[in-house]
């Protein structure tokens, strides 16, 4: 299993948000996984494409990904996946 953690900033949004466990796969199919508990999350996530979208995050072992196109990075049993609200402005 994987744990799957939340910037508090998604909460606005998912009121009911919180950490859950779901099975390794690669970060498309935890976004899925997340997405059957928390619908609609994961089109705030990833784009139409299936690609992550500009003002979001995923880091996995504190590691960001490498393919934000595809969500093809794999996530080993055991990991922490970190889904975050990137923020800008200036």
């Amino acid at each position: 299993m994987v744990e799957v953690r939340f910037t508090r900033h998604l909460r606005r949004f998912f009121p009911a948000l919180e950490p859950i466990s779901v099975p390794e796969g690669t970060v498309a199919e935890i976004v899925s996984a997340v997405d059957a508990r928390f619908p609609g999350i994961a089109a705030y996530v990833v784009t139409e494409a299936g690609g992550l979208r500009k003002h979001v995050n995923v880091f996995v072992d504190g590691e960001m990904i490498a393919d934000r196109a595809n969500l093809t990075d794999e996530v080993p049993a055991g990991s922490e996946v970190f889904i975050m609200q990137a923020l800008s402005g200036g």
